[in-house]
Order: C-alpha cells, then structure tokens, then sequence
C-alpha cells in the first residue's frame, strides 16, 4: 500500500496578526500543528517565513521542503510542553563541551584546536564569568559546578521558541558554547560551524574526502545554517 501523502487543496496563504502572535492561513483557515494546536508565533517574519514554504507547495505536500514549518511545530508540540526537560538536557552539553576535548595528537591538530578554541572559553570566561578548562584525550573531567550553573542558565531565559533553534544549533554541533556564540551574535553560522568541524577537517586533509561523509556533513550543514535562522526569526 503507498504511503498517504497530505495533496494541496489551497489558493490563497496569508499572514494573520492576533493577540497571542502571527498565524498563516490557507485559504483563511489557520495551520494547525500535528498535534492539532494552532500554529501561532511570536513574529511576523518567522510567520512569512513559512507562509512561503507553504505557499512553495505543489500538488503534494512535501514536509522535507518546510524546515521553518516542522521547527515551529516542534516549538509549540514538543518543546513548549516540556521546556524546562529540554532547557535541562540542553545544559549537560556544557559538562562535556566540544571545545574542551583536544587531541593529545598530533602536534598540529592539538594546535589548531588550542588557536581556535581557547578565544572561546576565554569569551565565555569574561561574558558569563564562567570558566571552563580544557583537557587532552577523551576521558571525562569535571567542570566547575558554578560555572556550568550560570552557562546552564542562559537556556532558561530563551522563549520557547527560541530554545528549539538553541536545541538543533547544540546537538548539530555539539557544543554549548558555539550554540551560545551564535544566539549571542559573537560568532556568525559559517564561523560557528568551521570551528565545530576542525577534526573532521584534519581527516580530510590526511585521508583525502569521503563522499559519504561530505554529503552527510552538507545535510548537517544546511540544517545548523537554518537552526540559526529559526533562532533569529523568532526572536523579537
């Protein structure tokens, strides 16, 4: 049996302000999200943003072409009910950030990572007074427990909305501190995402480049790139 896919049955897709924000309409009718709450959100620019991925629809709909419509949905069906869980899990990133794990070798790869990380944990240290230390190896090591108490706490003060943005920027990259740098405006998303792949960079350079790999790191990409927009859109 094939697969029911959703086909379009609208014209017209607009953009409505209400009390509680911006909602998209299809034909004056409001997009619910998959758990059939009404698609609400916070700014009319992120509201546009998806009117035009709805708006981008041909005769079938095709979900995988409307990244600002399913972040929206995870906003309001999934992070929105459990946000303080997510604010949470968010945070244990901190205890074992990418920037804090460096290669005991070689020589050159330890380097390159010293020159491009050590700026950020000094960033984190004046910006939030919260140092962390890195260690070589992969072997666990405590961070201070005050300092990973005021990182942790920047992911509480993020509406709903934006912790989902905040959420894919850390688990794509695997870092708390460059999902900071870039909700911050410290660093931009190209900046962001070269630092996170100084490893995968380096393996490159000695093993030559993995078709596979590469169109795996383009997909994680792409969707760390639209993490950050989702982040800026809502954003008020």
């Amino acid at each position: 049996m094939s697969e029911w896919k959703q086909k379009r049955f609208w014209s017209d897709v607009t953009v409505s302000e209400s009390d509680a924000g911006f909602q998209v309409l299809l034909d004056g009718r409001k997009v619910k999200t998959p758990a059939k709450s009404e698609l609400c959100v916070p700014t009319q620019r992120l509201a546009q943003a998806i009117a035009k991925e709805w708006t981008a629809q041909q005769e079938v709909v095709d979900p995988t072409t409307m990244p600002f419509t399913r972040s929206a949905n995870a906003a309001i069906d999934k992070v929105t009910v459990q946000f303080e869980e997510v604010a949470a899990m968010l945070g244990e990133y901190a205890t074992t950030d990418l920037l804090c794990y460096r290669a005991d070798s070689p020589a050159e790869l330890a380097e390159r990572q010293a020159k491009a990380w050590d700026p950020m944990l000094d960033w984190v240290a004046e910006t939030y007074n919260a140092r962390l230390m890195p260690a070589a190896g992969v072997m666990f090591r405590a961070q201070d427990e005050n300092s990973l108490k005021k990182l942790q706490n920047e992911a509480i003060q993020f509406t709903a909305f934006e912790l989902t943005g905040f959420h894919d920027l850390v688990t794509i990259c695997g870092s708390y501190i460059l999902a900071l740098a870039v909700s911050t405006g410290k660093l931009n998303p190209d900046e962001a995402w070269e630092m996170s792949q100084i490893d995968e960079r380096w393996q490159e350079e000695q093993w030559g480049e993995d078709e596979d790999a590469t169109e795996h790191s383009r997909l994680r990409r792409a969707s760390f790139h639209h993490a950050a927009d989702f982040l800026e859109y809502c954003s008020k």
